[in-house]
Formats: structure tokens, sequence, C-alpha cells
């Protein structure tokens, strides 16, 4: 087992990612829980639950389980922010064994090694701590290392166009009746904006919401 994890581990960028979480969720307050975000129809309460999910299912990957049998997150609304950093140290419990990098994996939109996924992993906790942060009306100082990461394993799966298509074929192969489409096509954005922009804007938001 590593103790101390190199740059190049996907858990290291994946602690990174959660790091900036951690940062967003401590403005995570019971006042703040019915505002807007740019997921349409998620305030703050449910983006945030959703992202304490996501950690769930990381940790349930780890231990062998099923990332989409975890129940839905909860927590007494002045906890969001003590439940996240709970999940987080699930998650590095759960990939402490070096052995689960190498571990075959699979999921609706992706397979590879628990390295390969977990790398995938770190696009949506960007993402969705990007929409809570919007939602908050809080800036993160955003790492560059997970953001490279999340982009290339995004721009790995997701097409520019097309995405409804695509997740009409997922649904079907896993025998879903309703057509689940977590993600817009792509929006534009100039090639030297930011890493984040572009990493939002690739899946589908407008890098310019606002409230």
């Amino acid at each position: 087992m590593t103790t101390t994890l190199a740059p190049t581990d996907a858990r290291f960028v994946f602690a990174l990612a959660v790091q900036t979480g951690t940062g967003v969720f401590a403005h995570v307050r019971p006042e703040a829980l019915d505002r807007p975000t740019p997921c349409d129809e998620f305030a703050v309460r449910d983006v945030a639950a959703h992202l304490v999910q996501v950690l769930d299912g990381v940790a349930a990957l780890g231990r062998g389980g099923d990332p989409f049998a975890v129940p839905p997150a909860v927590a007494d609304d002045d906890r969001w922010a003590d439940r996240w950093a709970e999940a987080a140290h699930a998650v590095q419990a759960a990939w402490s064994d070096d052995a689960v990098l190498e571990r075959p994996m699979a999921l609706p939109w992706q397979q590879g090694t628990g390295a390969d996924i977990l790398r995938g992993y770190v696009s949506e906790v960007t993402i969705h701590t990007w929409d809570l942060a919007k939602g908050l009306g809080v800036e993160p100082a955003w790492d560059d290392r997970p953001l490279a990461v999340a982009l290339e394993s995004v721009g790995a799966f997701l097409p520019a166009t097309g995405r409804l298509e695509l997740f009409e074929r997922i649904s079907k192969e896993m025998g879903f009746d309703a057509v689940q489409v977590p993600f817009a096509d792509a929006v534009p954005v100039p090639d030297d904006a930011p890493a984040i922009d572009r990493l939002v804007a690739w899946n589908g938001r407008r890098p310019d919401w606002t409230a």
C-alpha cells in the first residue's frame, strides 16, 4: 500500500479535485441551499447531494461494489460540508490499496483500469464543483492538474455533438426506459479560454452563467 502518492497517481489528482470541492462546500450554508445553479432544476442542495453521492459511488467502486447502487446522499442543512468530508475519507480508505488501480472496471460510458475510471471521475467532480460554486457565488482557485486530466478524460468519451443519440444508446443498453442525457452539446469557447471555462463548455455549460 502506498502512503505517499506520486503526482501522476490517479488518486493524487482525484484528491486535488476533492480538495477544491472542500473549499466550495465550506460555503454551503442553510440559507444558500435553495439558490439556483447551472444544472437545470437543481438547486444548491441538489448539487451538493449529487456531489456527495458521486464520492459515495467512487468509494463503492474501490470496495468492488456498484456505484449506481449507493443511496441518495442526505444530510442536515448545516452538515453538508461534514458529509462531504466523510465521503472523501471513505474514498481514500477504499482506494488505499495500490491493487485497486489495476483492477478492471466498467461504467456504461467507460471501461478500463481503476486508475482510468478514477481519472474519469475527476471531470464529474470538477464540473459539479463548478456548478456548486456558481450557485453559491464563490470563485475557487482552480488547480490546473485536475483540470488537465478532466479535459483529457471527458474528451475521450464525450463527442462535441450528438449526445442525445449517444445516451439513447447507453440507456437502451442499460435497460433504462427513459433516456438520461446528463450533458448538453458542447458550447463554443475560444481555444485560449481558461481551462475551467473550456471544461464546463465541453460539458454543455455556459462559462458566463449567472443566477
